[in-house]
């Protein structure tokens, strides 16, 4: 007699190795505050994923933590309940499935059954059936329906809407409506141009080899504004044979104009080739202003950080640059530069589509102890450069406390008349008003970079 069969439990099918990277990826960012641009990589190293598979974990990873403010609303919407009430590990697990709900073309079922089957992994099959509950409200819906509901009105709150919709803090859009000015009419291109995927800028080291030579070496374009820069189209940087040996590294194209504006920028009198960078990490910089200067000239890197200091020394080697590890704000230097650089640490906010999970991460408590370092390196550098000479403030950030107003406070306070900076950023254009630099992502493809050039004495 054929015994009768004992219906056993299904054993659970667990994430697929593209979406398990994206979901230890989000898990990473959650919960040990680690930064998504370099736990991915590593990821996809250390378990051998490639191709279409790397390519559709970027996708989720990054996708999932630029957009976690629309996809938290979403969810807490359709849970009914605060996302600050839900697990952890639980939320992330919704984050990957709503993102390929709302923002991807997987097919509903695929993107609810693999998040629901590792949410019965993770926990038990009542929390499981919650994600699938969450999930299945979520795919009622297209994106644009839940944000016809839940963003703020776009005439009453026109940056409130404009940042639901491209998912940025308001606190940010509000930061670059402010900064945009009379153009604030742009602030939706540049919310978008967030999300867009930069391509990788490469910049040669002057007079090792040209742009047009590395462009060729790449399968890359050359750039357009700064004469060091190529755009890579494709692939690993590390690949190529001139940034291993140094010729060419990893920079944004509008950091390579900062670096170039000091060195074109005019001074009274004889150009003595002291020049110093006074926040000098991780090097880029460094490097592009020791091979620009002239003959018998030396650069003076400051920088704090030792694993910083460390880098400017690997990326400006054979260049005559001295590294100092010393606190800018006291660097024990003696006074009589004829140029300074001053990219100063910041909110990063100009860079925020570099960086997915860096608009979250963020806060507004984060902008005036900012400030406050940015006005103290600045009047630092005032007091190291010779009368005649000249300055130049930097930040990666738009935030008018991080530029004009660290500039205007130093006009106030100290011996120092501001330059039309905008020359020196030539050929670029669509600069600003002046007499400082804006760029901006939307317009120039660059990293929003402020630059205000200021003569000392």
């Amino acid at each position: 007699m054929t015994k009768p069969r004992r219906n056993r439990p299904q054993r659970r099918k667990p994430l697929d190795p593209a979406r398990r990277v994206a979901f230890d990826v989000l898990r990473a960012v959650s919960e040990k505050d680690a930064y998504a641009n370099l736990a991915l990589p590593a990821l996809l190293r250390e378990r051998g994923i490639s191709g279409r598979d790397a390519a559709f974990a970027t996708e989720l990873a990054y996708g999932a933590c630029r957009t976690r403010g629309l996809l938290d609303a979403v969810i807490g919407h359709a849970a009914g309940r605060p996302t600050e009430k839900i697990d952890p590990v639980l939320l992330d697990l919704l984050r990957l499935g709503a993102y390929q709900l709302l923002r991807t073309r997987v097919e509903q079922h695929a993107a609810v059954s693999t998040t629901v089957e590792q949410a019965g992994i993770e926990f038990d099959s009542a929390r499981a059936g919650f994600v699938n509950g969450v999930l299945r409200t979520i795919a009622s819906r297209d994106e644009q329906s839940w944000v016809a509901e839940l963003a703020p009105d776009a005439v009453t709150d026109p940056v409130g809407h404009s940042a639901f919709v491209h998912a940025h803090p308001r606190w940010i859009a509000q930061s670059f409506a402010d900064a945009l000015g009379a153009d604030a009419g742009e602030l939706d291109a540049l919310l978008a141009s967030d999300d867009a995927r930069p391509a990788v800028h490469l910049a040669v080291r002057p007079g090792a080899l040209t742009a047009q030579e590395l462009a060729e070496q790449a399968d890359g374009t050359v750039g357009r504004y700064s004469p060091y820069a190529v755009y890579l189209t494709g692939g690993d940087p590390g690949r190529l044979q001139a940034v291993r040996d140094g010729a060419a590294l990893v920079q944004d194209e509008g950091s390579q104009l900062v670096a170039r504006a000091l060195t074109l920028a005019g001074i009274d009198g004889t150009d003595g080739g002291r020049w110093l960078d006074l926040c000098s990490g991780p090097g880029g910089k460094t490097a592009m202003l020791a091979a620009l200067a002239p003959d018998g000239a030396r650069v003076t890197a400051v920088e704090p950080a030792p694993a910083r200091a460390d880098l400017v020394e690997q990326n400006t080697r054979g260049l005559h640059v001295d590294v100092l590890r010393v606190d800018g704000r006291d660097p024990g230097v003696e006074p009589g530069f004829d140029r300074v650089l001053v990219d100063a640490p910041c909110t990063g906010l100009g860079a925020l589509r570099r960086r997915p999970e860096a608009r979250w991460r963020r806060r507004p408590a984060d902008v005036p102890p900012l400030a406050k370092l940015q006005r103290e390196l600045l009047a630092s550098a005032i007091r190291l450069t010779r009368p005649g000479g000249v300055v130049l403030y930097a930040t990666c950030s738009p935030h008018l406390a991080e530029t004009v107003g660290v500039v205007s406070d130093a006009l106030r306070r100290h011996p120092v008349t501001a330059l039309d900076t905008r020359p020196l950023f030539a050929p670029a254009d669509n600069l600003g008003g002046g007499p400082h630099v804006q760029l901006w992502p939307h317009r120039h493809g660059t990293d929003a970079m402020f630059a205000a050039a200021l003569k000392v004495g």
